[in-house]
């Protein structure tokens, strides 16, 4: 097997960082007044190695695939949903769609493993590692030959990125069932009790998110002995497209694509990426704080501020769609503001 998401990362160029910052110190603004907006661009110009540094391409990938555990009954929505979402998706009339189609931003759909495949069509990628992976309450969520499958695919959707000379990447994801999943990945990764962690997900009631907790206590205490092995737990409790997610961000990392992270279930993929190579967390931007229960634990071990606070925990790459505009400005900001002394206008005294 090849296992090149073990192969190294690229890192921010401190040169490009350097000259960002002394830009920044020279724009016609008190320093520092534009906040996180000069953070964003200084980042993206070490990132990109580019003193004019651009999120005018944008690559959105949305994966999809059906989880095992929802027969445990942790779900407010039928499972048919996922493939009834894809169809959605592909017809332009989900949030991603829409939200894609302001941005001009190349919109794909990655069938990771839905239980109910659909035909081929525009804009839908057939990847598939499974119908739906395994109930993790049971037994490992994957086999090893389609953990690998389901990681290739974010690894494919990234070669597609960088063909189109995409400047930052959009992941997405849906999949009835997969915020069970994510917390799982929580609940191991950062060794947190489901109690803390379990959320609503599509819409569960008080009653529903005690079932989900209980039922994420079996599944932890059925895989303990996968230990700190990050990779193993995707594995064991993960879900295809939260794989590809993965998959996606280390390939990001080793490519030099920027990332924005969507949220509650895209964050776990980043989790997952991170341990297994710490490197990838300089590519990611967190897009948005997750309405979701237990968002904000990932957030702070991942050590970042969300770019905004809108309240939303919709997934498909949605928040980190809105997102966008944030690093567009920041680098037309940038890249377009004079200098005091192109302006004429008095430095600070």
């Amino acid at each position: 097997m090849n296992y090149w998401w073990n192969e190294a990362c690229q890192t921010s160029d401190d040169a490009f960082v350097a000259r960002a910052q002394e830009r920044q110190g020279q724009l016609t603004k008190p320093p520092g007044a534009l906040g996180t907006l000069e953070d964003v661009a200084i980042r993206l110009a070490g990132l990109q190695q580019n003193d004019q540094p651009a999120a005018d391409k944008v690559h959105i990938s949305v994966f999809a695939g059906d989880h095992g555990v929802v027969a445990e009954g942790v779900s407010a929505f039928p499972q048919e949903v996922t493939a009834q979402m894809v169809h959605n998706f592909l017809h332009g009339g989900a949030a991603i769609s829409v939200l894609a189609k302001q941005l001009h931003a190349s919109l794909e759909i990655v069938d990771t493993g839905i239980l109910t495949p659909l035909p081929a069509m525009e804009g839908l990628v057939l990847q598939r590692a499974g119908e739906g992976t395994a109930n993790s309450a049971q037994q490992a969520a994957m086999t090893t030959e389609q953990l690998a499958i389901a990681l290739q695919a974010g690894h494919d959707a990234i070669e597609r990125a960088v063909a189109q000379k995409a400047e930052a990447f959009v992941g997405g994801e849906m999949g009835i069932g997969n915020t069970t999943a994510a917390t799982a990945l929580y609940c191991a990764l950062l060794d947190m009790p489901p109690q803390q962690v379990a959320g609503a997900g599509t819409g569960l009631d008080g009653a529903g998110i005690a079932h989900k907790a209980t039922v994420l206590g079996k599944v932890l205490d059925l895989h303990k002995d996968a230990g700190s092995d990050a990779m193993e737990w995707l594995r064991r409790v993960g879900g295809f497209e939260i794989a590809a997610l993965t998959g996606a961000y280390i390939r990001a990392a080793q490519c030099r694509v920027p990332v924005l992270v969507d949220g509650f279930i895209s964050t776990a993929a980043a989790l997952v990426a991170t341990r297994v190579q710490p490197d990838v967390a300089q590519w990611l931007f967190l897009s948005h704080a997750s309405a979701e229960q237990g968002h904000q634990y990932a957030v702070s071990a991942l050590g970042q501020q969300p770019l905004l606070d809108l309240g939303m925990r919709l997934g498909e790459g949605s928040g980190a769609a809105v997102a966008v505009n944030m690093l567009r400005t920041a680098c037309v900001l940038h890249n377009g503001m004079s200098t005091f002394a192109e302006a004429a206008v008095a430095g600070k005294l």
